[in-house]
């Protein structure tokens, strides 16, 4: 083990939550994965991972849904945090604080967020170097979905999510995410998938949607909004149908179920429609909470810095 060298006290990353605007399928793999073409869109959603030292590893956190949030070693930020450190001879002595407001088990990889968050501060605080590459290496090991956090903006993710290509984004998308009760286990849902779509398709990325995201273009990519996973998620969990209708009522140009679920997303023409969306969809009764966001936003990234007990940034 080595010192690493740094007199820094604290480091905070804020990481955004993502939506799938497309998440083609295809059949499980001899490894238990699936072939997808998930097509990722960073939203304004955030939550705060602070890495300050300490003795031995550990994690807190507060925020909606905190009380289910693991705070041992099957957290993703606490597996970062071992992961990184092993590559750099170090000791994962830190302390995470996870400040949430991304959905928990809400199909907005709140979890992976946290991971790459995680493994971001911990590089900062321990001044590892590590490069872009190493920190999307480390991000793919941890799950399918991190890189994508690491990363922000847009992007399709081929493989089992994990190899991105950055896509272009013209103007910001507005959404309206609602809230359902309780989450839905995103094993379960695939398992479920398997189960009604025996003979899925090779997955592959929509031009249309593609397109519609490079010209900004919220009616186009409100015709091209598509998840293989829906069906399955609302054959688990029905009553979310009535959430996705209560939405299209209310206005909204086109409804989804985001990811796994059971979080559905509705895209709306601009941020004042989005605002008498989500008060509709409060007043329906179909769910928990509705909240809105926009796309545009970039990946995690360091927001504070306190190094011998002075802030920076």
């Amino acid at each position: 083990m080595h010192d690493t060298g740094t007199d820094t006290d604290a480091v905070t990353v804020r990481v955004p939550a993502k939506v799938n605007v497309q998440l083609a399928v295809g059949g499980a793999r001899p490894d238990g994965f699936h072939n997808l073409a998930n097509v990722f869109l960073a939203v304004s959603l955030h939550d705060e991972i602070t890495a300050t030292p300490a003795e031995t590893l550990r994690i807190t956190c507060a925020g909606p849904g905190a009380d289910q949030v693991p705070l041992d070693r099957t957290n993703l930020a606490a597996r970062a945090a071992e992961l990184l450190a092993a590559r750099h001879g170090i000791a994962p002595g830190v302390h995470l604080h996870i400040d949430k407001d991304i959905p928990v088990a809400g199909g907005m990889a709140g979890g992976s967020a946290d991971g790459a968050g995680a493994l971001l501060a911990c590089d900062a605080l321990w001044s590892t170097g590590a490069s872009r590459d190493e920190l999307l290496e480390i991000c793919a090991e941890l799950g399918s979905d991190v890189p994508f956090s690491l990363v922000g903006g847009a992007a399709l993710g081929t493989g089992r999510g994990e190899r991105l290509a950055p896509l272009e984004l013209g103007a910001p998308f507005h959404w309206v995410f609602a809230l359902a009760d309780g989450g839905l286990s995103t094993p379960t849902v695939f398992r479920e998938f398997d189960r009604l779509t025996p003979d899925a398709a090779e997955p592959e990325a929509s031009p249309d949607l593609i397109e519609a995201l490079r010209t900004g273009d919220a009616v186009a990519l409100a015709a091209a909004l598509a998840n293989d996973l829906q069906p399955a998620a609302l054959s688990l969990r029905p009553s979310l149908a009535d959430t996705l209708a209560a939405g299209t009522a209310a206005g909204a140009l086109a409804g989804i179920v985001s990811g796994s679920g059971p979080t559905t997303a509705f895209l709306a023409k601009d941020a004042e429609e989005a605002e008498r969306i989500a008060s509709s969809l409060r007043r329906s009764g179909t769910c928990r909470v509705a909240r809105t966001a926009h796309s545009g936003v970039a990946g995690a990234a360091v927001v504070r810095v306190r190094a011998g007990g002075r802030a920076i940034g």
